[in-house]
């Protein structure tokens, strides 16, 4: 076997009802495998779950795949989990990628055959991103605990008070010679009028 060759390994969430009551994720699972560079294809009830998870890790490892791509819902909730379980099966974590076909198909159709297309064409967008991933590292840079405002208005002054009360040293810029901005031309404020 090719060392660079790419093997995606594409997982399929049900996610109970919420997906495959509308899209046909058997369907779905089966015509992935005949996408480009994809070497397995897999079909599970809660691909989120400590035993989806584990299924992951061990195609990861039986079938060396070098990209993932999970076929569920939102990014926003669960990517996170996928990728670290990813990294743990020692696959780099940015070669993973996500198809929402849970808020994209199956929410917003009725027509299961639609959304089923739907979905196949979600899955093939992310398995052509997938083969164009490449490995990150995550750096860790230093924070200097300062910061700038600029502007010396009431928006300033406050934010330049609120993060010299939170510890931080502040830097606040004025281009007058005064701070204050239009606050300091009016002579009476509402609602007390002082």
């Amino acid at each position: 076997m090719e060392k660079d060759k790419t093997r995606i390994g594409v997982f399929v969430c049900e996610c109970g009802i919420n997906i495959s009551g509308t899209v046909d994720c058997d369907e779905l699972t089966e015509w992935a495998k005949t996408l480009p560079d994809v070497v397995c294809s897999v079909k599970n009830r809660y691909t989120c779950s400590e035993p989806g998870q584990q299924e992951i890790k061990r195609y990861i490892k039986e079938e060396n795949l070098n990209r993932v791509v999970v076929a569920s819902c939102t990014p926003r909730m669960h990517e996170p989990t996928f990728r670290e379980c990813c990294a743990d099966a020692g696959l780099n974590p940015y070669l993973f990628e996500m198809a929402n076909i849970r808020e994209h198909c199956s929410w917003v159709h009725s027509d299961k055959q639609k959304a089923t297309q739907k979905a196949k064409d979600t899955v093939k967008i992310a398995v052509a991103k997938a083969r164009l991933l490449e490995p990150q590292e995550e750096l860790e840079v230093s924070v200097t605990q300062s910061a700038l405002v600029v502007g010396g208005g009431i928006a300033g002054i406050q934010s330049s008070l609120d993060l010299a009360n939170a510890g931080y040293q502040v830097y606040l810029v004025e281009k007058e010679p005064t701070v204050g901005g239009l606050m300091s031309s009016i002579n009476k404020t509402f609602p007390t009028m002082d």
